[in-house]
C-alpha cells in the first residue's frame, strides 16, 4: 500500500499521474491531502482512481480506518510548511502525524519538496532537507530535478512524479 501525501499547491493537481504510475507498477494507492491540499485535488476523480477515500483529517476515535496501513510513502508535492513542521516534529495534521509515525514504523519515505524559490531559499528549510536526508527519507529536491518557480509565477506543468516512484521502488524489498 503505498500513500500519496499531497500538500497545498498547484502542482498537487497532477497526483493522478502518480497513482496511476504507482498502479501500473503494482501498487494500491491511498491519496491523502493537507487540508489547503484539498482544494487542488479532483476529489471523485481520485476516489474512482483509487478505491479509497481522500482523507486530509484525522478520524474519530471510535470510527474504523477506511485506509489500508501504509508500506511506504510519497510526499508531493512537500511544501517548506510541510517540510520544516515535519523535520520539527510537529504532528498537527493528519499527513504530518502520519510521517512521524512513518519514521517511527521504519517506512520508506521519498519527498518531493516544491514551493517558490524565496521560501526555498530560507536557511530552515535547507537545514530541514538535510535533517530529513539524515533520517533516510529519500528527498528529490532541485532544479535538476524540479525548477522552482518565483513568487507568483507560474507552477512547474508537472513534478516528477515517476522520478519519485522510482526513487521508492529500490526500498520497496
Amino acid at each position: 500500500m503505498l500513500y500519496a501525501l499531497v500538500c497545498g499547491s498547484p502542482a498537487a493537481s497532477g497526483v493522478g499521474r502518480l497513482v496511476a504510475a504507482a498502479q501500473r507498477d503494482g501498487w494500491r494507492v491511498c491519496v491523502l491531502a493537507s487540508p489547503s491540499g484539498l482544494r487542488f485535488l479532483d476529489i471523485p476523480a481520485l476516489v474512482a482512481q483509487t478505491g479509497f477515500p481522500v482523507r486530509s483529517e484525522y478520524k474519530a476515535p471510535d470510527a474504523p480506518d477506511l485506509l489500508p496501513q501504509p508500506d511506504a510513502i510519497v510526499v508531493a508535492p512537500a511544501t517548506c510548511n510541510t517540510i520544516n513542521k515535519w523535520a520539527a516534529g510537529i504532528s498537527d495534521t493528519l499527513l504530518l502525524g502520519i510521517l512521524t509515525e512513518a519514521y517511527g514504523r521504519g517506512l520508506p519515505i521519498v519527498a518531493v519538496p516544491y514551493s517558490n524559490r524565496f521560501h526555498a531559499a530560507h536557511p530552515a528549510f535547507r537545514a530541514s532537507l538535510d535533517r530529513l536526508r539524515d533520517w533516510g527519507v529519500r528527498v528529490l529536491f532541485g532544479d535538476d530535478v524540479c525548477p522552482l518557480p518565483l513568487p507568483g509565477g507560474a507552477a512547474s506543468a508537472s513534478l516528477p512524479w515517476r522520478l519519485a516512484l522510482d526513487a521508492l521502488t529500490p526500498q520497496r524489498a
